[in-house]
């Protein structure tokens, strides 16, 4: 019987000997290996009572047995639920809370504190940053043959958690066949082949690192270098054995910081691609003169997956995001009426296709506001294309604030600042820095003659909040600029403080 993911990324590794992935240390992995070490866990999470449908929250560290979680959960029909690793327990109960999950997989050291929160009925174990933890142990004594539970292209595969401007974290639904879609698309417009090699530095949590690079990888049966997270002396050290790299553009400013980043390091590499922020057109014309290579940029989110990239073959323009991808409608709108607009209009980027998420978990509402009848999903972003078909992100309808590839949303933080002693209302704006491509920058006005206690309000955010969502820098303003309508004006927040972490 099918599980289509399963049939089209893991079915075909199940007797070959090919490398999948090697680890820090050099260790190989083959594809057979890690079909048996995925469902060894499988076994494990079906003995534990897992059913179909049922979500699995992930907050672990990057390992190989991590992701052999992803292939566990699709064998057994379990939906992954991953989480970034920096989150709290207060944001975890949240997730935990909203999505029903009935089980979690954490840190061996937050297993007491989830034990509790979690109570009686919800399955609990763990996977430590080397791999280890009663998720392995248990592994260990379960057969590495695997009964795959049957799924439709239209069952869920995925819960990522994304936020708004506004309220609460809304849980995306990502079905089978919007992962297959994707991965499939991306392979081919990439030219992923069985002999590349895919330097993976990215995050594991996130759509970028999990379902863009490793399901490509899967899906063309090529090998990956697996590292814990981006380490520069480890990269330069690795990229000669690698074809392909994917990252964030901090990755890149931080390569082209270091002088034995070269022409010569890299002239036998094949591709590098950047996403999930917006690389800056500098950033673009160094890397070409350093290296020979014009780096590709793509557009997509959490919701659709990938949507655009710059061509393979052709012209890869900076400052864009390319053509939408194979089978993918892109329009850009009037953001009020929804009608379409003129090429080279500016307005609401919207998307249709397989690509597309099937809505928000337990919010019918949201889904009806935000994906249309006709299938376009009303990105919030806005863009244009311009004569030659290239599509522009020119701005963000909504507040979001994209920093070292992670999105930040400035009403959660907002809300923290303003329940603190002192504050009368606060106002959070991303502005450039150099290394991240955005910052935090936080603004608070004092509650009538009171002083906020700068240092106190930072140690309740590092409590509370992600270390990346913490605002780099706290500024007491006298009031918050205004339009007539009352509305905070965080345009020229942004304009007035955009060389906080920049000089010029």
């Amino acid at each position: 019987m099918p599980n289509p993911l399963y049939d089209t990324l893991f079915a075909s590794g199940r007797d070959s000997d090919r490398p999948f992935l090697t680890d820090a240390g050099g260790a190989v992995l083959t594809y057979r290996d890690f079909h048996a070490l995925a469902a060894r866990q499988a076994n494990v999470l079906i003995a534990e009572g897992l059913v179909a449908g049922d979500r699995l929250a992930v907050q672990v560290e990057k390992t190989p047995q991590a992701l052999a979680l992803y292939a566990a959960c699709v064998m057994a029909g379990v939906v992954l639920l991953p989480l970034n690793t920096a989150y709290t327990l207060s944001e975890l109960e949240y997730f935990i809370t909203d999505s029903g999950a009935r089980g979690v997989v954490c840190d061996p050291a937050m297993g007491p504190q989830l034990q509790a929160l979690l109570g009686e009925g919800r399955v609990m174990l763990t996977l430590d940053a080397n791999g280890a933890g009663s998720l392995s142990e248990k592994a260990a004594g379960h057969s590495s043959e695997i009964a795959v539970v049957d799924r439709e292209e239209s069952d869920l595969a995925a819960l990522l958690y994304t936020s708004g401007t506004t309220g609460r974290s809304k849980g995306a639904m990502l079905s089978h066949s919007n992962l297959i879609s994707n991965a499939r698309a991306l392979a081919d417009l990439w030219r992923f082949n069985s002999n590349d090699v895919l330097l993976h530095a990215l995050p594991i949590f996130h759509t970028h690192g999990l379902f863009v690079a490793c399901n490509v990888t899967l899906v063309a049966r090529s090998s990956m270098i697996f590292l814990p997270k981006f380490d520069l002396g480890a990269m330069l050290r690795l990229l000669p054995q690698a074809s392909v790299l994917m990252g964030v553009p901090t990755f890149y400013t931080r390569l082209l910081g270091d002088r034995s980043f070269t022409r010569a390091l890299v002239g036998h590499m094949r591709l590098f691609v950047s996403g999930s922020a917006p690389l800056l057109a500098e950033t673009h014309i160094e890397f070409e003169e350093r290296t020979g290579h014009r780096i590709l940029e793509r557009y997509g989110m959490t919701e659709t997956n990938m949507s655009t990239s710059n061509p393979y073959d052709g012209e890869r323009r900076a400052g864009t995001v390319g053509f939408p991808l194979p089978g993918v409608d892109l329009l850009i709108t009037d953001p009020d009426t929804g009608a379409p607009l003129k090429q080279g209009e500016t307005g609401m980027i919207e998307v249709r296709g397989p690509n597309v998420f099937q809505g928000y978990w337990g919010m019918p509402e949201k889904t009806r506001a935000e994906l249309r009848e006709n299938g376009f999903f009303i990105t919030g972003d806005l863009g244009k294309i311009d004569d030659d078909g290239y599509v522009h992100i020119v701005g963000r309808a909504k507040d979001l604030i994209i920093s070292g590839g992670l999105n930040i949303y400035p009403r959660e933080i907002e809300l923290l600042l303003d329940e603190q002693p002192g504050v009368l209302e606060s106002a959070v704006v991303g502005v450039p820095h150099p290394d991240f491509g955005e910052a935090v920058l936080g603004f608070i006005v004092a509650r009538g003659d009171a002083r906020p206690d700068i240092a106190a309000i930072s140690d309740v955010a590092a409590s509370q909040l992600a270390r990346f969502k913490q605002p780099r820098d706290l500024i007491i303003l006298d009031q918050l600029p205004r339009n007539t309508m009352g509305k905070v004006q965080k345009a020229a927040l942004r304009a007035a403080y955009k060389n906080r972490f920049v000089s010029g």
